[in-house]
């Protein structure tokens, strides 16, 4: 581990070493681009954003401390927009931190602690005026959007992770991370009129990722325990909260891609990751093999943008040093490349 540290200080020393005699890059302009969220290594508080800007192809890394004259945090862990505000979820730090959409200056930090305990923030999605937050405690506390204040918190399951929403439901995948090897199976079915969990229902070993279809079904990933237990993908149904479908293939992630979805899975007989293509009108994969990833050195994490047309893969390079962010069209050709922070992985467009 020490060695770890040590090899990552080194790269960061020297990637800032070879921008010195650069003049930094500052955009005034915050329009027709995108806000990465770069998580940094863990426990060095050296989270940050980098804004890429798609009129001049310019990046502007730092972007946080440029017009905050402070870090970030520690692990930064999601990024959404919700009306004039954007929400960080920084994990290590245990805080949530709120930007004006247009100054992207801070208005408000929110520390997720309960008295002397992180609870470790995960992720955020939003419902009518609310926000709403897991926790590895295994709560989802419910945020206020307007008063900015924590107004209650339910309770799930083991270290919950992503969330998504469907028939005024949110749902929850409890992963138990922290638990290995008795990680959980579970996802939490909450109703949003009562802020209760109605339901938990078992999916496989570790869920992660989790999206809803336009036809009110949900997705969600079972990871397994990355060696014995493989990785699954289960389609549920949201009218009667049932799985109704698993999907033979080691798929790792979703993401929405107009009414359809890209999945990134591995391939045991190429020993490599790969982009798919899933159909969500027929539920099945169309094309494996959708875009080739020949750029990519550690793929971590895919997103759409329907505003280009573009396809936007985040390489973290090894995880030591700074990354890419890789732009494809929609038939899967590689266009150009990024150099943004540390571990890039969310990232949020911006018109």
């Amino acid at each position: 581990m020490r060695l770890i540290n040590l090899f990552s200080c080194l790269s960061i020393l020297l990637y800032s070493c070879g921008k010195e005699n650069d003049p930094p890059i500052v955009i005034e302009s915050i329009a027709n681009g995108a806000l990465v969220l770069c998580e940094g290594l863990f426990q060095q508080n050296n989270s940050q954003l980098s804004f890429i800007s798609f009129e001049d192809n310019q990046v502007e890394n730092n972007f946080f401390l440029n017009r905050n004259n402070r870090q970030l945090g520690d692990t930064g862990n999601d990024i959404k927009r919700y009306g004039d505000k954007i929400y960080i979820v920084v994990n290590v730090s245990s805080t949530i931190e709120i930007l004006d959409a247009n100054s992207f200056e801070s208005i408000k930090q929110i520390s997720m602690m309960n008295g002397n305990t992180a609870k470790q923030p995960r992720s955020i999605a939003f419902h009518e005026g609310l926000a709403y937050v897991t926790c590895f405690d295994g709560y989802v506390d419910v945020i206020d959007t307007i008063s900015l204040t924590i107004n209650s918190r339910i309770e799930v399951g083991l270290n919950p992770e992503r969330m998504a929403i469907a028939n005024n439901k949110l749902y929850v995948t409890n992963s138990g991370g922290l638990n290995t090897p008795l990680m959980d199976s579970t996802v939490s079915i909450i109703d949003l009129n009562t802020q209760q969990e109605i339901e938990k229902i078992t999916v496989g070993m570790n869920p992660g990722t989790i999206k809803a279809d336009p036809y009110g079904d949900i997705y969600v990933v079972a990871r397994g325990n990355y060696s014995s237990v493989p990785s699954r993908m289960k389609r549920i149904n949201s009218q009667t909260d049932y799985v109704e479908e698993t999907f033979n293939a080691d798929i790792s992630g979703i993401s929405t891609f107009n009414n359809d979805f890209l999945i990134t899975y591995y391939d045991f007989a190429l020993a490599q990751n790969n982009v798919g293509l899933f159909n969500t009108t027929n539920e099945t994969i169309e094309m494996e093999q959708f875009m080739p990833i020949n750029e990519i050195q550690t793929l971590y994490g895919l997103s759409y943008n329907p505003a280009n047309n573009r396809i936007y893969v985040s390489d973290a390079m090894g995880y030591t040093n700074t990354g890419y962010i890789r732009e494809y069209d929609t038939q899967g050709n590689y266009i150009q490349s990024y150099h943004v922070g540390l571990n890039p992985s969310k990232i949020l467009f911006y018109e």
